[in-house]
């Protein structure tokens, strides 16, 4: 009961973080949300590669096969180097926070609590799960979350059962995974974040880099035709250009202070029924009595064949 009243204590403060508060970090999962009905693409690309640039290795581990009406796990590895930090959205240096989306196939979903084991609860303690959208309980998000303590998420999942409901069969099912640590290079509104490398709009030479409003840095670009133009550098990248150097347009004029990265993974669980593998097992055994019958009787023929100078 105390674990219950701390979950939903947590997931309140961190709505009234989001509404008073809302960081760009803690935005991007909402945002993806907002303005895709799926997250996943008919190319198959989840959509948080669209903000997410970097790509980075993500691991999924299901069991192979799980029985009806059960309870399994859902295991995501989202590896990278412990003490990692991060800019954050005022330019600070933050700790990398990580988050993670299971897409189960329809009639999956995140199991009840009442059906975790203690195992379960100790492996998700602190860990908040959250459905997509209301009418989509089988696509489970987590996140943001502190990413040394969170390197692997797990996710409990509870099975169909197609012997009460005919809208589910058995047999073999895709899951999709995507993890992700850090913050994205990309605004929804295709508009670069802190957290990404800035080119020279054009070409020309640098005449002056002054600062700007809440640590940001302005560059004005001198070009051939005598034209001044202005480049706003937020804070965080910082500028490997200087005054009087020559640029091309396109050329990188920042380092790129990204550090985190997408990956996503797609794995097959088959949905087994009890019955069939019973089945299997009585075939099996069938198949091994009719080779020992067969051996048997074999021997049986040559003794006799023996016996009478055959």
């Amino acid at each position: 009961m105390s674990r219950l009243i701390t979950i939903i204590l947590s997931s309140f403060i961190a709505g009234i973080t989001l509404l008073i508060n809302p960081s760009t970090s803690w935005a991007y999962p909402f945002w993806a949300q907002q303005n895709y009905e799926n997250p996943r693409e008919a190319t198959g690309k989840i959509v948080c590669a669209n903000c997410h640039l970097a790509n980075m290795k993500t691991q999924a581990e299901v069991p192979q096969a799980v029985a009806a009406d059960s309870v399994f796990k859902a295991v995501v590895k989202i590896p990278y180097k412990k003490g990692t930090q991060e800019i954050g959205a005022d330019g600070s240096e933050v700790p990398l926070q990580v988050g993670a989306v299971v897409m189960l196939p329809e009639g999956f979903k995140l199991a009840p609590q009442d059906r975790w084991t203690e195992e379960i609860k100790e492996e998700t303690q602190g860990v908040f799960f959250s459905q997509y959208s209301e009418d989509q309980d089988n696509i489970v998000l987590v996140g943001p979350l502190p990413g040394d303590q969170n390197k692997e998420i797990v996710f409990p999942i509870l099975s169909p059962d197609p012997r009460t409901d005919k809208n589910y069969h058995f047999g073999k099912y895709a899951i999709h995974v995507g993890g992700n640590r850090g913050r994205g290079q990309v605004y929804p509104t295709g508009e670069k974040s802190n957290n990404n490398i800035f080119t020279a709009e054009d070409s020309g030479i640098i005449s002056s880099i002054e600062p700007g409003e809440n640590g940001a840095q302005v560059i004005t670009l001198k070009k051939s035709n005598d034209e001044l133009l202005t480049e706003e550098i937020p804070n965080g990248p910082q500028i490997i250009v200087q005054v009087g150097d020559e640029v091309k347009k396109g050329e990188v004029i920042t380092n790129n202070p990204n550090v985190g990265g997408f990956g996503q993974v797609d794995t097959e669980i088959v949905l087994q029924s009890y019955a069939r593998v019973i089945g299997l097992i009585v075939f099996f055994m069938g198949v091994s009595l009719s080779q020992i019958m067969l051996v048997l009787k074999k021997k049986q023929v040559e003794k006799v064949q023996a016996a009478e100078g055959i």
